[in-house]
């Protein structure tokens, strides 16, 4: 599903040139959980940018379900984020001025779906992560983690392939938090790809495959249902 080789990717700040990742390989099998962990600086938020088609590397090789990122198209790179990658951020990223239903919505937007089917698809997303009374709520009169479940509803309206979650519970209350990865968890199980970026241990633990960043670079690759066992 993921294939990374070599990858490369520096930023300019002002006068000097920072390398946030140097030179990382990684694969990703469909229906994989892995969970991407490391310090501040360490590079996690870039590849998960780049794995999810919102940044180019500037060199190495990157292919998402046998497609070579680099080669796709702005419309092309679009339509796979659309159709193949729910994206999870830490700061939920929700219209302010839309409810839950509309936020949940917007992704069916895009894809040209009319309203009544757009309608019907967002509000069985909602039920699915436990908000079917809180629809038409906005987000400013939700729960820290009633927003994130929007989110997640959000994510996953477009029935994508991959999950993509940066520091997903790392604003929610632990008992919220894990209801979160325990519905990740679920999804993982029903054979959807899920990527999770986190500092927290014991959230990386959760994951199948727990890849170390360090300076930019894989330090390591863990088994971490073998650990478990």
């Amino acid at each position: 599903m993921i294939e990374l080789t070599d990858i490369y990717k520096q930023y300019r700040m002002g006068p000097n040139t920072v390398t946030a990742l140097g030179g990382v390989s990684l694969e990703v099998p469909t229906g994989a959980f892995a969970a991407i962990v490391g310090p501040s600086g360490s590079g996690k938020s870039t590849l998960m940018n780049i794995i999810g088609c919102l940044d180019t590397p500037d060199s190495g090789s990157y292919r998402l379900a046998g497609e070579e990122a680099a080669e796709l198209s702005d419309n092309r790179r679009s339509e796979v984020r659309n159709r193949h990658i729910g994206f999870v951020f830490q700061a939920f990223n929700l219209l302010t001025r839309a409810n839950a239903l509309e936020n949940v919505e917007l992704p069916l937007i895009y894809r040209g779906i009319g309203a009544r089917r757009r309608r019907e698809v967002a509000t069985q997303m909602l039920e699915r992560v436990g908000l079917a009374e809180r629809m038409h709520h906005l987000p400013s009169e939700l729960s820290g983690g009633q927003r994130q479940r929007v989110a997640i509803a959000r994510a996953l309206v477009g029935t994508p392939s991959i999950l993509l979650a940066d520091e997903p519970t790392g604003a929610l209350d632990t008992t919220t938090g894990e209801e979160i990865l325990a519905l990740f968890e679920e999804l993982n199980a029903e054979g959807m790809t899920v990527l999770l970026v986190t500092h927290e241990p014991e959230l990386a633990a959760r994951a199948e495959t727990v890849v170390r960043l360090l300076d930019g670079g894989v330090s390591a690759i863990e088994n971490a249902k073998e650990q478990r066992s």
